[in-house]
Formats: structure tokens, C-alpha cells, sequence
């Protein structure tokens, strides 16, 4: 189903194909909750009444609709508003961002990536193209990885092509040389493919193809696709 003859390079996507993101991002809450108990204790308590956290970020969303590409931005000034109305200090809306980013980035790989990573990486130029905030570089996952694109920086987000034909330039390759792995059926695969790429679907969570068109290669875990490629 893939042409392997004319894959030069690899694109990857981050959250849920290469790592689980809502662990991540719920450990990231916790820590955050624990600082502002320190240092906001008034917004540590508005933030644990329920439903106010996802009603603040509903509103920021609302309030910010060109900036949905960027997430740091978006949870950066949840956390200031949240201070505001609960009246601490706006301004330490940086600092507890940065304790809540820092910990976002301490992912838990799925058991063989940094393996199949490896066997990839080996044999193919490896970019990220994320639309998370997550930075691949600050993970156990960067070594494997030549360079970085993602939509906070870039400033649109997948499935615009754009985005897609900005990964295949840092390997200064055209699109259709480039394979893109990821775990969304669109913003990712057809995304890509829409974007003159190959793409396969890394399926991790066992989700049905909810497209009309045909179903590109499916794997469950990026090591299948690396038998794939690489026998």
C-alpha cells in the first residue's frame, strides 16, 4: 500500500502515536493544582471547583479563535484568567504555565518506541509535526529526531497542507518523498495525503477508519510499521 521506493524521509506525528497524551496532560494538571496551592492558593481553590477549569478554557477558545493552532498560548492565559478572577496576580501566570510545560513534556513512551524509533531514525531522516505543544526535543523520543515542526510555532495546524509541505522542507525534500505516521484518521493521514504525502494510520487506539476513501496501512504500534518498512 506504500510506494517504499520513493520514501526518503519520515515525518511523526507526537501525542498519542508516540506517547499516551492524557496521562501526561493529567499529571501536568496535578502539578500545576499543587503550585498554585503554594503560590495562588485562592486560585488553587477556584480552579478545584467543578467544571471551572474546562468553563475558563471553553471561554479563552472563544475568546481567541486565531490562536486555536497554539495551545501554550491558550492554557497560558486560562491560568491568567483563573488568577484574575480568583484574585491573585496575573502576572504569575508565566511561572505556573512553565511548571505545568515542564512537566507536559515528561512523557511515557509505548513500550518499543524508542526501539522502532532507533530501527527508523537509522535508516531515515525522522521530523516531528505536531499540533500538540508537546517539545519532542525535551523527551527521551528527541535523539531520534533531525528537526521539529509544529502548529504552535508555525502558526496553522494539520490538516492544512501548509504545514505539511513546512516538515517536508526542513529535509528539503518534496512531499510526495516523505511518509507521515500518525494516529489521527484526519488531521494526520489525510492531512498528509492531501498534502502529496504517503501516509500510514499508527492506530494505537483501535479506532475504526471513519472515512468514504480507502484505508491507508494500519498499524497499531509504530514497531509493525518498521517491519514494514525496513524488511
Amino acid at each position: 500500500m506504500l510506494n517504499l521506493s520513493k520514501i526518503q524521509a519520515i515525518t511523526l506525528d507526537l501525542d498519542d502515536t508516540l506517547w499516551p497524551v492524557w496521562p501526561t496532560i493529567a499529571r501536568a494538571e496535578v502539578v500545576l493544582q499543587d503550585w498554585l496551592a503554594l503560590h495562588a492558593p485562592q486560585t488553587a481553590l477556584f480552579c478545584a471547583e467543578p467544571g471551572m477549569k474546562q468553563a475558563i478554557r471553553a471561554e479563552i477558545h472563544q475568546r481567541h479563535v486565531d490562536q486555536h493552532h497554539d495551545l501554550s498560548f491558550l492554557r497560558r492565559e486560562a491560568i491568567r484568567e483563573s488568577l484574575l478572577r480568583a484574585g491573585d496576580a496575573p502576572h504569575l501566570a508565566d511561572a505556573a504555565f512553565e511548571v505545568f510545560f515542564t512537566e507536559r513534556q515528561n512523557v511515557k513512551l509505548y513500550d518499543g518506541v524508542p526501539q522502532a524509533l532507533a530501527r527508523l531514525a537509522a535508516r531515515y531522516p525522522l521530523v516531528s509535526l505536531s499540533n500538540g505543544n508537546a517539545d519532542v526535543f525535551r523527551t527521551e523520543a528527541g535523539p531520534y529526531f533531525q528537526a521539529a515542526v509544529s502548529a504552535r510555532t508555525f502558526g496553522v495546524a494539520k490538516p492544512d497542507v501548509r504545514i505539511f509541505h513546512a516538515a517536508a522542507a526542513q529535509l528539503n525534500l518534496p512531499a510526495e518523498a516523505v511518509l507521515h505516521l500518525g494516529d489521527d484518521a484526519m488531521t494526520d493521514v489525510m492531512g498528509a495525503m492531501n498534502a502529496g504525502m504517503q501516509a500510514a494510520w499508527v492506530n494505537t487506539q483501535g479506532h475504526a477508519w471513519p472515512h468514504d476513501s480507502a484505508q491507508p496501512l494500519t498499524v497499531s504500534h509504530l514497531a509493525d510499521l518498521c517491519d514494514h518498512l525496513l524488511s
